[in-house]
C-alpha cells in the first residue's frame, strides 16, 4: 500500500511578540506581494512561511527545493507539526495535523510520519541496533520482538555487521543509514527528511540517494526531501516543490518545471542543475 498524499492550504507560520496582532497587516502585505525583508520592518514579526499551499501525491518521492531562509525546513516540519502553524491546514490521508490534540498528535508522529534529520539525531553512546530499536521500545514493543524488527532493518540496508558498534564509532555515511533505518523500523507511510545527504561527501551522498531510491521503489512511502541542491532535486524527485520567500512558487513533475519555469527563479535553480 503507497503512502498518503499530504495537502497543505493557506499555511502560515509567524513569529514574533504578537502575531495574532501583526496578522492583518502581514496578511495584506504578503497580498501585495511583500518581501519577508519588508514585513519584518514593519511588523516587527517574521514570517516562516506566507499562505503556502501545496499538494504531494501519494507514494511519490516528493522534494522540496529552495535557498537557505526559504522556508522549506519550516513547510516541512508543519506536516508532522514540529511548528504549529498560525493559520492554514495541513491534511495527511484523512487526517487534518493540525486539529490533533497533544496524544493524537503523539501518536501520528510515532506511527504514521517518521523523520530523518540532517545531522542524524541519534543517541551516540548505544549501539546501531539500540537506535533503530527506540521508537520501538518507546511504543512499548518488548526488547527481543523491537530488536528483532531493527535486525531486519539493518539488514536491509547493509548494516548487519555493525548492528552491535555504538553510532559515534560509525561513518557519517553509516550514521545517515542508521538514522534511515530508524525512520523504516516503524513502518510509517510518510517519511520526512530534512536535507538528509548534507553531512556526507559526494560519494557516500550518491550511495545513499541510490539506496533511498530503491527503497522508495518497493516500499511506494510518501517521502518529502528537504534541498538546496538542483542537482539533488533532479536526481531524486518524482515531484518538486520550489519553495521562496515562505512561498510555493511551483509545483510538479521534474520535466513539467524544466518545460516551463514559473519566473526566472525558478528557471535560475533548474538551470544550475544542468551545470
Amino acid at each position: 500500500m503507497s503512502g498518503p498524499p499530504i495537502s497543505l492550504s493557506g499555511i502560515t507560520v509567524l513569529y514574533g511578540p504578537k502575531p495574532a496582532a501583526a496578522w492583518p497587516r502581514v496578511q495584506a502585505m504578503a497580498r501585495e506581494g511583500a518581501s519577508i525583508a519588508a514585513i519584518r520592518t514593519a511588523t516587527g514579526h517574521v514570517p516562516g512561511l506566507l499562505d503556502a499551499t501545496l499538494d504531494l501525491p501519494a507514494g511519490s518521492l516528493c522534494v522540496v527545493m529552495g535557498l537557505s531562509g526559504s522556508g522549506k525546513s519550516t513547510l516541512l516540519r508543519c506536516i508532522n507539526r514540529l511548528v504549529t502553524p498560525f493559520a492554514g491546514r495541513v491534511q495527511v490521508g484523512e487526517v487534518d495535523v493540525t486539529a490533533l490534540d497533544v496524544a493524537a498528535l503523539r501518536a501520528f508522529r510515532r506511527t504514521s510520519a517518521a523523520m530523518v534529520f540532517q545531522h542524524f539525531g541519534l543517541l551516540p553512546r548505544r549501539s546501531a541496533l539500540e537506535n533503530v530499536a527506540f521508537p520501538l521500545r518507546i511504543a512499548g514493543k518488548p526488547p527481543a520482538a523491537a530488536h528483532d524488527a531493527a535486525r531486519a532493518v539493518l539488514a536491509r540496508l547493509g548494516l548487519d555487521a555493525v548492528a552491535g558498534e555504538p553510532v559515534e564509532a560509525l561513518s557519517a555515511g553509516m550514521k545517515q543509514r542508521v538514522g534511515l533505518a530508524r525512520a523504516l523500523v516503524t513502518d510509517a507511510p510518510v517519511l520526512l527528511m530534512d536535507e538528509p545527504f548534507g553531512a556526507l561527501d559526494p560519494i557516500t551522498r550518491r550511495a545513499v540517494q541510490d539506496e533511498l531510491k530503491g527503497l522508495q521503489r518497493d516500499l511506494r512511502k510518501t517521502v518529502v526531501v528537504i534541498t538546496h541542491d538542483p542537482h539533488e532535486a533532479l536526481r531524486l524527485a518524482d515531484f518538486i516543490a520550489v519553495v521562496r520567500e515562505g512561498r510555493v512558487v511551483q509545483s510538479g513533475a521534474p520535466d513539467a518545471l524544466m518545460r516551463a519555469p514559473a519566473d526566472d527563479h525558478v528557471a535560475a535553480l533548474l538551470a544550475a542543475a544542468q551545470t
